[in-house]
């Protein structure tokens, strides 16, 4: 009788063993890092009821994630400016690699897989030379560094892979900073901000520059909708009596829309959007200010402002059965839906930055 391990060893010869899914991590919707009670912290997994599917420990402050599009798998960012970036397999828990930063480089907390997940491209900055690069890794040599390429600003944050099409999305911040300055901004008289499409290869295939009245305003974070409209979200580095506007819409024909709530909700955003997302249909975009602990909708077809939901330390969010799903430093994830809270699953941990939506393309 043939054994167990036989059996198992003549699947693996003939390439009939099932390839792991993200169901073998428990099925989670979405990705966040969080801050336990103990102090220390974790990259964890939540289904789409905000509830715990894994956790897996990080051996300092995270910031975002990259998940894989075909198995279960995540690369969790250290906090900006961070050195490192841990390769996690979510199923088992294990490390699977480490991804150190290039010499005289440091990652920006962003990252994005190509469609078939055998690339992955990190925001980075060359900090010597105030040169914003986007960093390319070998997923299938087990995430081995091949390149980067200039991503034709300065402080790239956030990085998207546009709906198909072999083109990243980048929010060049525009703001220059250095390790031995710690998060000191260096330039903010002659800041340049600009979102930048580029190809993998790194050739500028169109470019977003804000008018220079708005040139402290930092593009920041990124959400995409399948037709190919970017919104970005931005951080206003100016005058503090100003309100200037902090989301705007890219359309697919090239041109450009800011919106802007009211003045007194807009105000309370104390010129801060923490993230970005559109809800699932597309209809809706909205942006966050965990300094205003608030949520504000706006019509994705029109920009006009849909309303505000009001939540403490508001920062993470992303799409969600309700309309929009949020993570706050309180650890507590709502279910939104415009203005209203339709429930809310209560956590002890204390989430950062940003609630990542894991879609799966196999």
């Amino acid at each position: 009788m043939a054994t167990r391990r036989g059996f198992i060893a003549g699947l693996i010869a003939a390439g009939l063993v099932p390839k792991r899914s993200w169901a073998d991590a428990g099925s989670p919707s979405y990705l966040a890092a969080a801050r336990q009670p103990d102090g220390l912290f974790s990259l964890i997994g939540l289904d789409s009821y905000g509830a715990e599917a894994f956790r897996v420990p990080l051996p300092g402050r995270g910031h975002a994630a990259a998940a894989h599009p075909t198995r279960p798998e995540a690369v969790a960012f250290a906090r900006r400016p961070g050195t490192f970036a841990l390769v996690i397999d979510c199923a088992t828990g294990q490390l699977k690699a480490r991804l150190d930063s290039a010499e005289g480089h440091h990652f920006y907390g962003h990252g994005a897989f190509s469609r078939d997940g055998s690339l992955l491209f990190t925001s980075e900055n060359a900090y010597e030379t105030a040169t914003g690069m986007i960093g390319i890794w070998d997923v299938t040599a087990g995430y081995r560094r091949i390149g980067a390429f200039k991503s034709h600003g300065i402080g790239p944050h956030d990085i998207r892979l546009m709906p198909g099409a072999e083109t990243l999305a980048v929010a060049n911040g525009g703001i220059e900073t250095h390790p031995d300055s710690g998060r000191a901004k260096l330039n903010l008289p002659t800041m340049r901000p600009n979102l930048s499409f580029l190809s993998f290869t790194g050739e500028v295939l169109d470019q977003v520059e804000p008018d220079p009245a708005l040139h402290l305003n930092s593009i920041r974070h990124l959400a995409l909708r399948g037709d190919g409209t970017v919104g970005f979200a931005m951080q206003w580095q100016g005058d503090t009596s100003m309100a200037p506007p902090l989301l705007g819409l890219r359309r697919p024909d090239g041109t450009v829309q800011y919106l802007q709530a009211p003045d007194a909700p807009h105000r309370a955003m104390e010129r801060y959007a923490g993230s970005v997302s559109f809800c699932a249909d597309g209809t809706l975009l909205g942006i966050t200010s965990p300094r205003g602990g608030q949520v504000q909708v706006f019509q994705a077809e029109t920009g006009d402002y849909a309303g505000s939901y009001w939540a403490d330390d508001v920062c993470g969010l992303s799409d969600g059965p309700a309309g929009f799903m949020t993570t706050s430093g309180t650890g507590d994830v709502d279910a939104v839906a415009i203005t209203t809270r339709e429930w809310r699953v209560r956590h002890t941990d204390g989430f950062d930055n940003h609630l990542v939506r894991i879609t799966p393309t196999l």
